[in-house]
């Protein structure tokens, strides 16, 4: 199966599966005419990416599950405590954005009140410039 073929039918980009060839996630045969053809084992290592990438897997993650696999080790050991680790970052991210919302929430409510000023020397946006002192207050 040719490049774009592969992409086609896993519902990919040939972008896609050229990056993870590139990285050597995937290892296609080369022809004689210098055409890259993937097997059925790439178009299942490929599935494999695309579904740990849709967890939220790194490449790094990945090639370190795909490592204990081909060491002839399980890697679902491996696989739970990443995906345990990336949960964790996760929630972290998921706080931060949620401690963002209400800032924006709250300046967008304290703004809404405030009239409009021009520019000056030493201003830009006197809403942002004054938010934290304005939030203190």
């Amino acid at each position: 199966m040719k490049v774009a073929e592969l992409a086609k039918s896993l519902g990919t980009t040939a972008d896609t599966v050229r990056y993870y060839s590139r990285l050597g996630l995937l290892k296609p045969a080369k022809s004689v005419n210098g055409y890259k053809s993937y097997s059925n084992k790439e178009v299942s290592r490929l599935k494999f990416i695309l579904s740990a990438r849709n967890l939220g897997f790194s490449v790094v993650d990945i090639k370190e599950i795909i490592n204990e696999s081909e060491d002839g080790k399980s890697a679902c050991p491996l696989v739970r405590s990443l995906i345990k680790e990336r949960l964790e970052e996760t929630e972290k991210q998921f706080q931060a954005m949620l401690a963002l919302r209400g800032k924006m929430s709250s300046a967008l409510s304290r703004w809404e009140e405030m009239e409009d000023k021009a520019p000056t020397a030493n201003m830009v946006c006197h809403l942002i410039e004054n938010f934290e002192q304005i939030k203190k207050t």
